[in-house]
This record gives C-alpha cells, structure tokens and sequence, in this order.
C-alpha cells in the first residue's frame, strides 16, 4: 500500500513546475497543473493533502485559488502554499489573510520548499493524532483552523443529539451537513484519524463512560442510552477503547473514590 502523501502543483511556467515536481517526487505523489482552473478540475478526482501554487497566473491567480478553496468546506482544510517573484508584501499579505498556509518567495531554495511542506504535512498529522486519541472536546481547542473547529464542532453535537439512535449512520450525518457521502467522508478523514463509523462509537464510548461514573443506570440501559444494539456488542466495543471491561472500569472508579 503507498503510504506517500500527495501534493498538487499548480504554475503556468513549464520549466518551473517540472523542477517542482523533480524536487518533490521522490517522497510525495505529485499531481501537476498548469492553471488554478485546471487544479480545481483535479481536485474534483484525486485526493490531496497539500497544494503549492504560483500567484501570478493567466485566468485564476493564485490568491483566486485560496480564496475559493478556503470557502469550500470540502477542500478549506488542504494546507496552500503560495510561491511568488514579487517583492512587495502586498500579496504575502492577502495571501495570508484569505487563509494562505505559507508563503515563499522565488527565486527560493529548494530545500526550503521540502521542510515546509514537510512541517505542514506534520502538523496535519499531529491534529489527526490529536483528535482520534483525546476527548473531543480537548481537541477541538487545537485543530488547525476554524473551519475544522466548527466542522468537527457540528458532527459531534449532532451525534450527541442521537446517541440512543442505533441505526445513526454516515448518511445521516452526511446529510445533516448537506454534502454528499463521498464529501462527507473526506472531510472527516482531512481532520481525523477515525473513520466516520468510528468516530459516531467513539462519541457514544465518552458518554458511555460518564454515565457508568454516575452509577445510576445498569450496564443494559447505557448500552442503550449510548445506542449500542447489545449489551455484548457494547462491551466488545468498550474493552477495545478504554482497555477494561465496563465492569472494571466501574470497579475502578470505586477503588479510587474509596
């Protein structure tokens, strides 16, 4: 399975964008385009993880291209890099406030272009880590833009607004926030390690575990709360996370209040 991430390159200069190409290929899958129109369209087919774009192009300019892809919930979350020849700090300055990740001046050297979207790609990486090992509520303090805190936000009380749902599914969140499956689930993967599946269990486990601490309900009826369609199942599924069973992790609680 290649494990390599993706990169999308967008300049209008031929020479330029194979050199870029050249000097990136080794460790990332580099897709190429020649205008912002023609990265869009490909955008449409391959999956992602980083764009780099010229400013100064015929049709779109590369600050058209941020702009539209950080107003779009389906691509705001992709790291952009803005590559430039002018000097001014008139476009460093727009790019960055219409949401430009980076922003590089040419001529530049190449190893800088490698460590920067090596440290973006890195703080992508750490965000997913974040949000699939911490409770949500931690990690919508760190998550890398505001769009991703609101995206993330908006599932979450979603799902909690249907925890005793069992048949809850990524269609129904997908359609809560009016994208299609396919969009749904990218945007989902852009800011987690989980899957959709996984992140509805997840949600239904933090609750799970606050009403066993309240010691009012028995294991059957949380199961239920939290929408599991048993009690077994509902075990299986709690061992797997907190790594005890919840009659253990009951036990637990009352070792330490003792």
């Amino acid at each position: 399975m290649n494990t390599k991430r993706s990169l999308l390159i967008i300049d209008d200069e031929e020479d330029l964008l194979g050199f870029l190409c050249e000097i990136l290929a080794e460790d990332y899958i580099t897709f190429k385009a020649a205008t912002a129109e023609e990265g869009l369209a490909l955008l449409n087919s391959k999956m992602v993880d980083l764009i780099i774009s010229d400013i100064m192009m015929p049709g779109l300019s590369g600050l058209d291209l941020c702009a539209i892809l950080k107003s779009d919930v389906e691509y705001c979350h992709i790291p952009i890099i803005l590559l430039t020849a002018r000097k001014s700090d008139t476009d460093k300055l727009e790019g960055l406030e219409i949401g430009a990740d980076a922003y590089i001046s040419k001529p530049f050297s190449p190893k800088l272009l490698q460590v920067q979207v090596a440290n973006l790609l890195k703080n992508r990486t750490k965000i997913k880590e974040h949000v699939a090992h911490k409770p949500f509520d931690d990690a919508l303090l760190n998550l890398r833009s505001k769009s991703d805190e609101a995206f993330i936000n908006d599932v979450t009380v979603f799902i909690q607004q249907h925890l005793d749902n069992k048949d809850l599914s990524v269609d129904d969140l997908a359609e809560h926030m009016n994208m299609s499956r396919p969009t749904f689930y990218r945007r989902m993967k852009s800011v987690s390690k989980l899957s959709p599946k996984d992140f509805i269990d997840r949600i239904r486990l933090k609750k799970a575990a606050e009403l066993i601490a309240e010691n009012d309900n028995k294991f059957f009826q949380i199961a239920n709360k939290v929408g599991f369609t048993s009690q077994s199942v509902f075990g299986k599924n709690f061992q797997k996370h907190f790594h005890l069973s919840p009659r253990k992790f009951l036990d637990h609680l009352k070792a330490k209040w003792d």
